[in-house]
Formats: structure tokens, C-alpha cells, sequence
């Protein structure tokens, strides 16, 4: 759900995650591992509130992960070739 409070606008996480096309599951694992550097907002009961510069962290983040993920493959790829 996206909210504004202030005039600045906020989203949940599941709604970030759905954003930057990652699972709420592994948002929070990457936050646990140190992947991502968690959000500095929270509302009254404690869950998470994305900015807009928050989401675009996250999106980099996927990014970031997504291209590592293909260079892996990639190169799996080429060793199993070779032999």
C-alpha cells in the first residue's frame, strides 16, 4: 500500500519488493546477510516504509544481484564447455 505522509510518499515492502521485482523473502534475507542496508522508516507497528530513494536502492540492489547471478552462469557455462 503506498501512503503519504508529509506529502512524501512511502510504500510497504511488499509493495517495493513487487516494484523491483523481487520476493519479500529475499528482501529480507539480503537485509539479514547485509545485501541491503535497511530502511530507515518504520510506522507505528514497526514494518517497513520505503521512500522513493529506498526503492531505488532496492532496484539497483536487484540490479546488482541479477548481473551477478548471469555472470555465474555464464561462466559455469564456459567451464562445462570446456570439459
Amino acid at each position: 500500500m503506498i501512503m503519504k505522509i508529509d506529502g512524501q510518499k512511502f510504500y510497504s515492502v511488499s509493495d517495493a519488493c513487487s516494484l523491483a521485482g523481487i520476493s519479500r523473502v529475499t528482501f529480507l534475507r539480503w537485509v539479514r546477510q547485509g545485501k541491503f542496508v535497511d530502511v530507515d522508516h518504520r510506522n507505528r507497528n514497526g514494518w517497513r516504509l520505503f521512500t522513493e530513494d529506498d526503492l531505488n536502492r532496492l532496484k539497483v540492489q536487484v540490479n546488482i544481484m541479477s548481473r551477478r547471478s548471469l555472470l555465474n552462469r555464464s561462466s559455469m557455462h564456459g567451464k562445462m564447455l570446456k570439459n
